[in-house]
Parts: C-alpha cells; structure tokens; sequence
C-alpha cells in the first residue's frame, strides 16, 4: 500500500511540477558545492549538459530553442552561488529575476552532444547585471550560441554596485562593450514605444 501511494504522488508531482526541472537545480548547485572552489565575480563558471531527446526539436535533430533558456537558468544559478552575488542580494532581502536575453544562434547542437555553458558577468548598473553566456559543443569546442542576459535585481533599497563592493571589495565595472551598448539602445527604444501605446 505504501509502494502504491508513493508512485501516486511521483506521478502527481511530475504531472503538476516539471520534477525534472528542480532535481537539475538542486544538483547542478550542490554539485558546485561540493566539487568546485568558489570564484572571484569576473571568473567564468562552467556547467556541463547533453541534448537528449527531451531537448530536441519537432524534427528530432537537434536542440530546441527554448532548452537554451532553460539551461541558462541552471547556469545563473550556478553562477550565482559560485561567487557569492546571490547570497548576498538575499541578506540583503532581495532576489533577481531575468529582465531579457538576446540570443545568437550560431550552429545548431544536435541530438546527444555533450555541451558546455559558460557564464561571465560582463557589466553592471543600477539594478542590473549583466551576463554572457556560451553553449559549446565538446566534441569540437565550437560556440553554438551566444546569449547575452540582463538579470534584474528586485526588492533592494542598495544599487547592485553595493552588492558587487560587498562580494568584491575594489572590482571595477567593465567597460560597456559595444555590442551590449547596442542591445541596451534597442531595449531602450523599445520600452518607449510601448510607453507611447
């Protein structure tokens, strides 16, 4: 009886809640935790993925575009508990949501390809931080795609360079890259003409 409700409740979660998605959570950081040092803010953090059949496109071949997505958020998680940022955004009462991401798909990653996903924290302002990140095929280490992602802090009455002195006293901002300086400017412009419907 026992053995009965407890397939009951499995089925129930993974009917109601994609399970998948929090088990790959909770091991890519405890992972993190257990095997890998922490790191200084401008380091490069590295998670590892293969494109599986529940990755791939109607067509079978290779990976869907919205498992790019998804796999950065295990990225920035891991990210973010490897160098200390989320940790202290959430002494401090807050939390960080994903503002955008503009994608560059460069070559598509087929079907059982071991991958990796890298991610570096290339600007900040205000309220934002800035991420890029990198899918690259392992077989031949070539950058599939190239994504870069405006993560919005919320709930803080301290802008996010405070955050940054905390976590790493004297970093310095990066310069703005002129490829973020454009993709800002589009943003921009786009939240003013939806300001004027």
């Amino acid at each position: 009886m026992v053995c009965a409700c407890t397939w009951v409740i499995l089925a129930l979660l993974y009917i109601i809640f994609d399970v998948n998605y929090f088990l790959r959570i909770f091991f890519t950081i405890g992972w993190g935790r257990l095997f890998q040092k922490k790191k200084k803010i401008f380091d490069t953090t590295t998670i590892y993925g293969i494109c599986t059949t529940q990755d791939v496109d109607i067509f079978l071949k290779h990976m869907n575009n919205a498992r790019y997505l998804r796999e950065l958020d295990f990225a920035r998680f891991h990210f973010y508990d490897r160098t200390g940022i989320y940790a202290e955004v959430s002494k401090r009462g807050g939390g960080a949501v994903q503002g955008a991401s503009s994608t560059r798909y460069r070559r598509a990653l087929p079907i059982f390809t071991p991958y990796k996903v890298t991610t570096k924290l290339i600007y900040w302002e205000d309220k934002n931080f800035y991420l890029e990140h990198e899918f690259i095929s392992l077989s031949d280490n070539f950058i599939r795609a190239v994504v870069l992602s405006k993560q919005t802090v919320t709930n803080l009455k301290v802008p996010v360079s405070e955050i940054i002195e905390a976590v790493e006293p004297n970093a310095k901002r990066p310069e703005l890259s002129e490829e973020l300086k454009m993709w800002l400017n589009s943003m921009q412009l786009s939240s003013e003409k939806l300001k004027k419907q």
